[in-house]
């Protein structure tokens, strides 16, 4: 049977969300529970692959405004074809083609794709890259992002356990709960505007609504001293990822180390949940195309390597 596509309707979203959980790449941020809270921002474009009625694949996608660019998706750091295991060489070549010309015939002129990158999927599904590649796309962005397999874990430096050994020597506490949210986000916004001139894609208000909608997914580890948080990360976890989407520390916090005793207890809680990944997040600034050495180099130095976030661009034929 060929393929079709046609658009996702509100009314579908719990089917949208099972399909997300049972899904080779699915992760909560996919989750229709997760886009809507900001889908006043874009114009939702999501579409729906079918083969005879039957749910093969979903994209959630959307656009900015008045763009001829459809991106999977705008509010999301990764994207991509979702699919159970249906969508395999030839197929997924087919998927993508109706797609697009599904998205030609709205006038758009271009799909920016955001690929889930290899550690969210459950089991190995780059079909869709290469799909993409006999397709003419082109990678538009790349991206460095620090991940420590939790099933082969690289040597620590002796810098790092020597900085941990001084923040257990300095007396901090680590601490867990979403509570903690609203005393971590003016660290945040303080260190990012420091050393970055960069402000959190959150705001406080919408990362508590979601740590809400997500109590499982989305969770907060900070070190105190003298019962003051100095340090913190905002976690988003998937079945098989631990990923530091947030970290910040005080002037105080890096002078004791804080961060090392953080990631420590976050790695060791991520192995023991049975995550096989850690990541640490990407290393890079203006838009992919400067990689920030000293994070990357402090990142690494837990025992991580390198993972690539790719971004391609494809043009639509009518």
């Amino acid at each position: 049977m060929s393929l079709t596509v046609r658009q996702f309707c509100e009314t579908e979203a719990a089917q949208w969300d099972g399909f997300c959980r049972d899904s080779l790449q699915g992760t909560f941020l996919h989750t229709r529970r997760f886009i809507s809270y900001h889908r006043d921002r874009f114009e939702d474009l999501s579409v729906i692959i079918l083969e005879d009625d039957e749910w093969r694949g979903i994209i959630p996608a959307a656009r900015v405004g008045q763009s001829e660019t459809v991106v999977s998706h705008p509010g999301l750091t990764y994207g991509g074809i979702l699919h159970t295991g249906r969508l395999f060489g030839s197929r997924m070549i087919e998927a993508f083609e109706v797609v697009t010309s599904h998205y030609a015939s709205l006038g758009l002129q271009r799909l920016r794709y955001k690929a889930v990158p290899i550690i969210y999927h459950r089991v190995a599904a780059q079909d869709d890259l290469y799909a993409l590649a006999r397709l003419g796309a082109r990678r538009f962005r790349c991206d460095l992002s620090s991940t420590i397999d939790l099933a082969c874990r690289r040597q620590v430096t002796a810098r790092r356990r020597r900085a941990c050994r001084k923040a257990v020597g300095a007396g901090l506490v680590l601490v867990r709960g979403r509570e903690r949210l609203s005393e971590f986000w003016p660290l945040l916004e303080a260190n990012l505007q420091l050393r970055h001139q960069a402000r959190p894609v959150h705001k406080i208000e919408e990362i508590e609504n979601l740590a809400d909608r997500f109590p499982a997914e989305i969770s907060f580890l900070g070190a105190l001293a003298d019962e003051r948080l100095i340090a913190g990360i905002v976690q988003f976890l998937t079945p098989t990822t631990a990923h530091a989407q947030y970290i910040a520390a005080s002037e105080e916090g890096f002078r004791l180390a804080a961060l090392d005793l953080v990631f420590e207890e976050a790695i060791t809680s991520a192995q023991r949940d049975g995550r096989r990944w850690f990541d640490f997040g990407i290393s890079n600034e203006q838009d992919g195309l400067i990689l920030n050495d000293g994070l990357y180099t402090f990142k690494t130095e837990f025992g991580g390597g390198g993972t690539i976030c790719e971004s391609y661009e494809l043009d639509l034929k009518k």
